[in-house]
């Protein structure tokens, strides 16, 4: 007999095939049967802190004392927005390679503004929104386990947000689930199925927020989260007291903590009616929750909305996995959960205290390089546009002067290096040719397919405006701590000081479910 009838027979012996000992392996011992991927939009470190005295024993202080905490998180890129740090957790990498330079980038074909997610192609699902990852350049976790599974593993995205819901879903998954704008139902996109399943709609007919926006008022949780507030340890006479109304009324029911219940009833909803969990097969299901201030307003004006928030949002984790460890089983699901990052939307009247501040004007800085470069090389509209702190040049006109792109890049930083207010000046050539460790951040965010030829880094405390659109935006350098956390099967409680930055979470999934990270993912693994 020989050695393969040998094994066969063993096999039979012990009731096994050769297929079902590969599956067994593919999911033995120690590897989750779900794997949920949390990402909080805008969560820091110094919040959720400032908020334990009030959390239940179930939520974030489960996760913080049985979970294996990375306390000091950061992206490696910079900047970050909602778009460009959920698709570089999904894909374990940076803008560079996935291309998601952010929610918006300038297309140079029509030099309009277009939407990392908006494609024309595939239609929406109860939505008159379209969406596709389309605009993803690389492979995500969901991706690679529909690979490594033949498709049978079940991937699932729910998000508030379409841009979010879509980046953490990938190319493959069975469906991205968001909230619509306009009408308040959980929405699709044909890209991933031609409908969306029975049990959605059933869901959307009595659940979804089109059904109870008019008479949802976000106030405190208790009573006594409206009346006492952590940030200043001092009483609060003013509980507030949100109703949503208008146009915009589901736009802000998305910006309020209640949005983050609707995302837990779908979930649970969607790990029933889907079995997730439920066989020897790893399936991966993505959430995005919200912590951001309300209305974008600053915190100082909604300290008491930000505290509640937090606490829903531990009690919307404490019954997420309430829900899946008591389904599935507490070793059979692991938890992996992060933050967007914070986005420092506050303005700040800096000439008030007297500190540095200022202005860079984008458009009169593009009237003044065609200026400069056409007493170089004669006349002729040498920067074709600006988008945020972007300088696009008129690449046609260069190549009919027979003008290199590095000599003019070159010329241009020259001269925008001395205006007031500017701390930096990048080029695409630079970017593209050098990797040091100076420049690292800004080209891990640079996609010379989505952006601009000139990279333009103000002074702190400076604002950059484009006079046309009237957009205008305070570049932060400063870091604001945020966790990973990852909790369930195998995890050894332990709290870690050292920084690790967010592309490693991915390879770190794909190591403890068995299967290979997304496709440009480079980074190491955090254990």
């Amino acid at each position: 007999m020989t050695n393969r009838h040998l094994y066969i027979t063993l096999l039979a012996l012990l009731g096994l095939t050769p297929d079902a000992l590969a599956q067994s392996a593919a999911n033995g011992s120690g590897t989750p049967r779900l794997v949920v991927s949390i990402t909080i939009d805008q969560l820091r470190s110094d919040y959720l802190e400032a908020f334990s005295p009030i959390y239940s024993a179930n939520g974030f202080k489960k996760l913080m004392e049985q979970g294996m905490v990375f306390v000091n998180a950061y992206y490696p890129f910079t900047p970050v927005d909602r778009a460009s740090a959920t698709a570089s957790i999904s894909t374990g990498t940076t803008p560079f390679y996935h291309s998601i330079v952010g929610s918006q980038w300038l297309n140079r074909e029509t030099l309009r503004p277009a939407d990392c997610v908006e494609d024309r192609q595939y239609p929406g699902l109860l939505t008159s929104d379209f969406a596709s990852p389309t605009g993803l350049a690389t492979s995500t976790m969901g991706d690679e386990l529909k690979v490594a599974t033949g498709g049978k593993a079940l991937v699932y995205s729910i998000a508030p947000f379409r841009d979010a819901a879509v980046l953490t879903a990938g190319h493959a998954a069975d469906a991205a689930l968001w909230i619509d704008d306009a009408f308040g139902d959980w929405c699709s996109s044909t890209y991933y199925a031609t409908s969306v399943p029975e049990w959605l709609r059933i869901y959307n007919d009595t659940k979804s927020p089109r059904r109870k926006i008019t008479s949802a008022v976000w106030e405190p949780l208790h009573e006594f989260s409206g009346t006492y507030n952590y940030y200043l340890q001092t009483p609060n006479d003013r509980p507030f007291r949100h109703k949503f109304t208008g146009d915009r009324r589901f736009m802000s029911y998305k910006e309020s903590a209640l949005v983050n219940s609707d995302v837990t009833e779908i979930a649970l909803q969607c790990m029933g009616s889907t079995g997730m969990g439920g066989d020897r097969v790893t399936d991966l299901l993505c959430l995005t929750y919200y912590a951001g201030t309300y209305g974008h307003q600053r915190v100082t004006d909604c300290q008491m909305e930000m505290q509640d928030t937090y606490l829903r949002l531990d009690t919307e984790l404490s019954r997420l996995m309430d829900y899946a460890e008591r389904n599935i089983g507490a070793d059979n699901v692991l938890f992996v959960l992060t933050s967007t990052g914070y986005d420092d939307v506050e303005a700040v009247d800096y000439t008030a205290f007297r500190i540095p501040t200022g202005t860079f004007y984008m458009t009169r800085t593009a009237n003044l390089l065609n200026m400069y470069l056409g007493a170089i090389w004669g006349q002729g509209s040498y920067v074709e546009t600006t988008f945020r702190n972007q300088i696009f040049l008129n690449h046609r006109l260069l190549e009919t002067k027979h003008i290199s792109i590095g000599d003019a890049t070159s010329r241009a930083q020259e001269m925008v290096a001395m205006m007031s207010g500017v701390r930096n000046v990048y080029t695409s050539t630079q970017l593209l040719a050098n990797h040091s460790p100076l420049t690292e951040r800004v080209r891990n965010a640079f996609n010379p397919q989505r952006c601009g030829d000139l990279i333009i880094e103000a002074a702190p405390g400076w604002q950059i405006l484009n006079e046309d659109t009237h957009q205008s935006y305070m570049p932060v350098a400063s870091f604001t701590q945020f966790p990973v956390i990852f909790y369930g099967t195998g995890i050894t409680p332990q709290r870690v000081l050292t920084p690790v930055s967010t592309d490693r979470i991915s390879p770190t999934i794909a190591r403890t479910i068995r299967i290979r990270a997304p496709n440009a993912c480079s980074a190491e693994p955090l254990f």
